[in-house]
């Protein structure tokens, strides 16, 4: 239950953050801005927008990681007790677990060879 609600305020931030990323202006709109151009303090004024903005992505950025971390706590304890792969391979030789007889690897088919061009 708990992984399922920080997935899906995961995923809100994520798509919130990507949105306000789009919206903001780029570092040379400003240039813009000072050879006169009319439209670079519509609605929060010429910095307004840029900072209510900016601290929006911030604090949706800090939520994003906060969820990244609760995710990753909270799925540790599912995949601690498989171990790694050498470990269980080690393991198994160890055990003297022997493969069945019809699971034994099989040699590719042999390709034919083609004769040289005269």
């Amino acid at each position: 239950m708990l992984h399922s609600v920080l997935m899906v305020i995961h995923v809100i931030c994520a798509v919130l953050i990507i949105g306000l990323v789009l919206i903001q202006r780029g570092k040379g709109a400003d240039a813009g801005a000072g050879f006169g151009s009319g439209a670079s303090g519509t609605v929060f004024g010429a910095q307004g927008a840029g900072t209510a903005l900016s601290r929006a992505t911030a604090i949706l950025a800090a939520v994003f990681m906060i969820t990244s971390l609760s995710l990753a706590y909270t799925g540790k304890p599912a995949a601690q007790g498989k171990g790694s792969i050498l470990e269980q391979l080690s393991s198994q030789e160890q055990g003297g677990a022997s493969a069945p007889s019809d699971s034994a690897p099989v040699a590719p088919p042999a390709v034919p060879s083609v004769p040289p061009a005269k």
